[in-house]
């Protein structure tokens, strides 16, 4: 099996950015996902694919926030580039007994987006918990993975199951 390298690894084992400055900037997109799952007393409360509490919409809060960490991820990510993201977007589901929230992001640059999809996701995920918190502490965000990526080296898809 070939040893694969850590890009942000420097030879002498120490952390680094990735040098992206030969690269061509070429148009990206990520899809990332998280799953919430909340109880029945809280799904209860879900009515026209929102959720109301004393806190405000949790839905369309927690939307707001996931864009909003999606523009932040590389204060959050100590190695990763700053991005000036052209398009970010969350949308939030209910299947069956859960919350489904896919946040895509879109950048033309040097290097990927799957962070920042991937903090969109969980960002609005956190902001679903902790507006329903007073409701409930048996809150379980789980499964919180890159479903897609173009652009760049290579593509990537995961299949659905």
């Amino acid at each position: 099996m070939k040893q694969e390298k850590l890009t942000h690894i420097d030879s002498s084992g120490n952390p680094q950015m990735v040098d992206v400055s030969e690269k061509t900037p070429t148009r990206r997109v990520a899809r990332a996902r998280a799953r919430v799952q909340v109880g029945p007393a809280i799904l209860e409360k879900i009515r026209d694919n929102e959720l109301m509490t004393k806190k405000g919409p949790v839905f369309q809060t927690a939307i707001i926030a996931g864009i909003a960490g999606a523009k932040k991820t590389s204060e959050l990510i100590p190695l990763c580039h700053p991005l000036g993201l052209e398009d970010c977007h969350v949308a939030i589901t209910v299947d069956r007994d859960t919350i489904v929230v896919e946040a895509t992001a879109t950048v033309t640059a040097k290097t990927g987006v799957e962070m920042e999809a991937l903090t969109a996701a969980s960002t609005a995920a956190l902001t679903i918990y902790d507006m329903c918190k007073a409701l409930s502490h048996d809150i379980v965000i789980s499964d919180i993975m890159l479903m897609e990526k173009t652009g760049g080296k290579s593509d990537y898809r995961r299949e659905e199951k």
